[in-house]
This record gives structure tokens, C-alpha cells and sequence, in this order.
């Protein structure tokens, strides 16, 4: 996760290797381009669990759903550089 001002969120859990997959892309893609990004575990709240359990890991780029399963780093560079 990034200090700076987060552009991408990714909602996930822990244990989840589609997140940690996920997580990898767009934590090396946000650091090339000097993005914050941020993680929002979905067991922290009941209505993130409901809405999202079986997308998982769903990215939103400037609080826009972008993704959910996997992270296409063309996409989501291409996303970032509007």
C-alpha cells in the first residue's frame, strides 16, 4: 500500500490468492506511476461482504469499479494515465 493519496482501491481478504495476485499488479503498476493505492478487507464490514464475496479482488480506479478477479496491468496503467 502506498502513503500517497489513494486512486485504486482493492477489496479482497486475506487468504485469498486472486487478491494477493491482484495486489502484486497494482501495487508494481501504482509505483511505476506514482499512484496511492489503498486495500479494504471485505470481512471488516457485512454490506462489502454481501456486495462482493464473489468478485473478488474488485479494483475501482478513482472510486469506479475498474475490475474484479484479475488485474490487467495495460488496463489499469491505461486507466491511470487518462
Amino acid at each position: 500500500m502506498s502513503a500517497l493519496e489513494p486512486r485504486v482501491t482493492v477489496y479482497g481478504k486475506p487468504g485469498c490468492h486472486l487478491c494477493d495476485d491482484a495486489k502484486a499488479v497494482i501495487d508494481s503498476v501504482c509505483a511505476e506511476l506514482g499512484v496511492g493505492w489503498t486495500e479494504v478487507d471485505i470481512n471488516s464490514d457485512p454490506e462489502l461482504y454481501a456486495k462482493y464475496w464473489e468478485q473478488i479482488p474488485v479494483t475501482l480506479v478513482d472510486g469506479i469499479q475498474h475490475t474484479f478477479w484479475r488485474v490487467d496491468p495495460d488496463r489499469l496503467r491505461a486507466a491511470l494515465t487518462r
